[in-house]
């Protein structure tokens, strides 16, 4: 290792988020709710470069596997990240984030008179997935789109 390398410790077992859209790394931990006092090591990388995508982030948790909505919270953010599942130090399994067709809750739509933005009308968000990269979705009650900024702006 050359003076300029820095190692990142290895997980034994966890979660990386790799491919996170550079800069986006804090939101994910925000999405994630982390840094908690439960979760024993979270180690973030920055601005990291990357033959593939220029620059990048990475995310890893230890001890902790994330569920679906977690998931789709993430690929609202970092459509072309990709999940690594660490078991006794290995990668068992190796997954692209995917949107799914249909988002339920998660986002708020951006339009003051839509239906699930009354107080008084318990009507949960869905949202049509129209694009996925950048993500673009459409309110199932009031059809309007919500572009990549709009979503960003909601996990700030």
């Amino acid at each position: 290792m050359t003076k300029s390398e820095l190692k990142i410790k290895a997980i034994e077992n966890g979660t990386v988020i790799d491919h996170i859209t550079a800069n986006k790394a804090l939101h994910i931990l925000k999405i994630l709710g982390l840094p908690d006092t439960e979760t024993t090591n979270v180690t973030v990388a920055m601005n990291v470069t990357s033959a593939e995508i220029g620059k990048k982030d990475i995310v890893k948790i230890e001890n902790r596997e994330l569920d679906p909505e977690e998931l789709n919270q993430i690929a609202l953010i970092a459509p072309k990240a990709t999940i690594n599942i660490i078991r006794d130090f290995k990668p068992i399994r190796k997954n692209k984030i995917v949107l799914p067709e249909k988002i339920t809750s998660i986002l708020k739509c951006t339009n003051p008179k839509c239906i699930t933005n009354y107080e008084n009308e318990p009507i949960v968000p869905v949202f049509n997935v129209i694009e996925n990269y950048p993500p673009v979705v459409r309110c199932h009650y009031c059809e309007k789109l919500i572009k990549t900024e709009d979503i960003e702006k909601q996990f700030e």
